[in-house]
């Protein structure tokens, strides 16, 4: 005697399962451009890796007899799969079924998807799409009562950022706790057009008298209330891709730098780029124009492994470029002031930015290399009302606790409490100055009608007093003046950035895997 009788019932339920919503919810699904979740796990993950967890899960539907008829499968898939040949918890809302409402769904699944990722030590990543949360106000007249909220699992969630790479795509509209559970990772994405992340959506923003003026058409709606140009832009989500392809491949990127999990170390990669290579563009990149700027971008292009450069979070806290690049295949994170926005002064929404992703540097173990040019935290009236001053200390407190390896290349600029934020005087600086170098406790030229007011009042040229000033000056302020001094500790070619940069990345690589 077999099982045979059981396992056709088994294959029958999986079938069931695989239908997801229904034809006509999936091709509906597919309709409005979107990959239905089957098919997002299959491609993102590395080919055929996906072993589902949970497959027949769902709501049976039985006759009078209790023979099964049907079944409404789980709104939630999960599994064990691979990305890069390493082991991940893969997960995907189906939004075929009540538009991936919880409480169309069990609540375990994805509690348990949470669970796996942080007690085997796996990698995260939540492809989001619809509520997530807890359904309709027709679940109250099924349940009979009302309840006070409460997120089954939620503790999972914020022990998986504290212990593994956590990775969310918000694939569709994504309000509630889906909205939730998109924020609540170290790297996000938005596809767009397709892509909306709300507390709530629009019909209930409009049902609660909010005084929003909402276009007419339900799609404008949605991107008005919640879409990328929000956002992207106001650090909700890190970065947005044109296409579900562009999601996964930046997804799958982004571990490629990262640790499996807090305790492991990243992994180098073969670098074909020569580790002596000196740029000859790098020598007349800075202005000699202290107003003019230039592209810092095309500085990390020059200086890291040729095609590592992953920057993360482009659209908001425009002042300083975060990302993720190698040298001499070891990844380091990147911090690197823009002098094309705002002059590079950081201002709140950049210091934010900068405390984030110098915290995830140091949970994940990776070195630290601070591109700088920086005249300050932004200074007027609406830098005062954002906070500047209390994000840019929040943002300098973050540099002084990390205890992962940072070298610091002072480009240009570094003034005032934000030039001390670029690094910490309190331990060994590993820091090189270009010899466009310019620093002190506020700009030169921000100062010298005020300090020297009294010699340009008795003179009879004042004009000419103060250029006379301002070349004595010139010479005062000289980088080689502090260089003598010791206050910096070397002053390079810029075309010697790489190389020594990369002498960095191996003593640093080198220190942490004696950790």
């Amino acid at each position: 005697m077999t099982w045979e009788k059981e396992l056709e019932e088994l294959r029958r339920r999986e079938a069931l399962a695989e239908q997801m919503g229904g034809p006509d919810k999936v091709a509906r699904q597919h309709s409005r451009g979107k990959m239905d979740a089957r098919a997002r796990l299959a491609t993102l993950v590395d080919d055929g890796s996906f072993r589902e967890i949970g497959k027949i899960a769902g709501k049976g539907h039985y006759d009078e007899n209790g023979d099964l008829q049907g079944v409404t499968p789980a709104p939630f898939l999960f599994g064990k799969a691979l990305i890069n040949g390493r082991p991940v918890v893969a997960t995907a809302d189906d939004f075929t079924i009540r538009g991936g409402a919880a409480d169309a769904g069990i609540a375990r699944k994805m509690v348990q998807a949470e669970k796996m990722a942080h007690e085997l030590k796996l990698p995260i990543i939540r492809m989001i799409d619809g509520t997530g949360g807890g359904g309709s106000v027709k679940t109250l007249e099924q349940i009979g009562a009302t309840y006070i909220p409460a997120v089954p699992g939620w503790g999972d969630v914020v022990e998986n950022l504290d212990t593994v790479p956590v990775v969310a795509l918000a694939l569709g509209p994504t309000a509630g706790l889906g909205a939730a559970r998109t924020v609540a990772s170290h790297y996000s994405i938005m596809v767009r057009g397709l892509s909306q992340i709300f507390a709530a959506g629009p019909a209930v923003v409009d049902a609660m008298g909010s005084q929003y003026e909402q276009p007419k058409d339900h799609n404008e709606a949605k991107e008005s209330l919640g879409g990328a140009d929000i956002h992207t832009r106001n650090g909700v989500v890190d970065d947005e891709v044109t296409s579900e392809a562009e999601a996964f491949a930046r997804a799958r990127h982004f571990l490629s730098f990262m640790p499996e999990h807090v305790g492991q170390l990243a992994r180098r990669s073969n670098c074909t780029d020569p580790v002596h290579r000196r740029e000859e563009a790098l020598l007349s990149l800075v202005p000699r124009d202290a107003r003019a700027v230039y592209s810092m971008r095309r500085c990390l292009e020059m200086v890291f492994d040729q095609g590592t450069v992953f920057e993360i979070g482009r659209m908001w806290g425009r002042a300083a470029i975060t990302a993720l690049a190698r040298l001499d295949g070891w990844p380091v994170m990147v911090v690197a002031s823009d002098p094309s926005y705002l002059g590079g002064s950081w201002e709140a929404k950049t210091s934010e930015k900068v405390e984030r992703f110098v915290k995830l540097a140091d949970q994940f173990r990776l070195p630290i290399v601070h591109l700088v040019d920086n005249p300050g935290f932004m200074i007027g009236r609406e830098a005062e009302m954002a906070g500047t001053i209390r994000y840019g200390v929040n943002a300098m407190n973050a540099i002084y606790k990390a205890s992962v390896p940072l070298a610091s290349v002072v480009l240009r600029r570094a003034y005032g409490i934000a030039g001390s934020a670029m690094s910490n005087a309190d331990r060994y600086q590993y820091r090189f100055c270009w010899p466009s170098g310019d620093w002190g406790s506020l700009p030169i030229a921000g100062g010298l009608e005020v300090a020297y007011k009294s010699e340009l009042e008795a003179s009879d040229d004042p004009e000419a007093e103060l250029e006379a000033i301002k070349e004595r000056l010139a010479k005062v302020t000289s980088p080689f003046r502090s260089a003598e001094r010791f206050n910096v500790e070397d002053i390079i070619d810029p075309r010697d950035t790489r190389p020594l940069l990369c002498e960095f990345a191996g003593l640093a690589w080198r220190k942490l895997q004696s950790e």
